[in-house]
């Protein structure tokens, strides 16, 4: 059978959110987010959908687009899946040669790519000139059968805990926070976080994002930490974002945060909690590993310059 690839369709959304389970089962993807994100990416990302279709299935995808939000012009990122045992028709190569194109049109000079750390995922990587920069971890955490810390029976002084519901008149503390924590994270690609009309469309407006299980921690009366909250409204939870702004770092408000929220997740019926960090954020890996997160799967950050 000939492998194709094409740009998504709406009513491709189904076996695309499929597709993205069998091959990522740690990440939170439904339908809804996904239609989102072909919706609304922002114009500068040049952002793409492919597809890989086989006798009519689909069995590969990648999201495409341009690093429009880095510090470093000409970045870009792929990452192509393949279902698993439809492998080796070559749907992931035409994948990222149509992607490599595309990026390679709009200005790109280097390209990303996540790879898990597995053999069949290197060497793939490998043989299409990417080379390896930083793993990340994904973890996990289930809701039903591991315990959780308890809340402090007192709060510290000044420290008040809210939803992030509470911030739905006027969340631009929510956003400088976001932008002050995201611009410290580990990675590649650096971000800034400078455009608050792009960040209510893609983050705070993202159909994922659950305002109510999302915890903000006040400090006299100011955003101090946070950890945003991915559901899927079924049984999966996943941290979209956990940080502490520089002045208040130190006093355990991010374990603070995230005890409230895993807590209310279990309570709202969530079963399994997920999330990943880059492997040089020790902080927040030991926090994670302070909850019981048990590492699950590890991806490798690859890049390819374009020439």
């Amino acid at each position: 059978m000939t492998v194709t690839v094409r740009d998504f369709r709406t009513e491709d959304a189904p076996a695309v959110v499929a597709l993205r389970r069998a091959c990522l089962p740690f990440v939170v993807v439904t339908e809804k987010d996904l239609l989102f994100e072909v919706a609304n990416a922002n114009p500068a990302k040049k952002y793409r959908l492919l597809v890989a279709e086989e006798a009519g299935e689909v069995i590969g995808t990648a999201h495409v687009g341009i690093a429009y939000d880095s510090e470093d012009p000409g970045q870009s990122s792929v990452t192509p899946h393949v279902l698993p045992g439809r492998r080796g028709r070559g749907a992931g190569s035409l994948i990222l040669k149509t992607a490599e194109e595309h990026l390679a049109a709009h200005g790109a000079t280097s390209v990303y790519a996540w790879a898990l750390e597995e053999p069949g995922s290197l060497a793939f990587a490998a043989r299409h000139g990417y080379r390896p920069t930083r793993p990340a971890r994904f973890q996990s955490l289930g809701l039903t059968d591991d315990a959780l810390p308890e809340l402090p029976a007192v709060l510290p002084a000044g420290v008040v805990l809210r939803t992030g519901d509470a911030y739905a008149a006027d969340p631009r503390p929510l956003f400088e926070a976001d932008a002050e924590v995201s611009s410290d994270e580990p990675g590649d690609i650096a971000t800034t976080l400078d455009d608050y009309e792009d960040w209510l469309n893609h983050t705070w407006n993202h159909p994922c994002l659950d305002r109510e299980l999302t915890t903000v921690v006040e400090v006299d009366g100011q955003v101090a930490a946070f950890t945003s909250a991915h559901t899927d409204g079924a049984t999966r939870y996943a941290t979209g974002m956990t940080g502490t702004r520089r002045a208040f770092r130190g006093r355990g408000l991010a374990k603070l945060a995230k005890t409230d929220s895993l807590r209310r997740a279990r309570a709202a019926g969530y079963q399994e909690a997920f999330t990943s960090n880059d492997a040089d954020n020790g902080p927040m890996l030991a926090v994670n590993r302070w909850f019981g997160y048990q590492v699950c799967a590890t991806e490798v950050r690859h890049v390819r310059e374009l020439s």
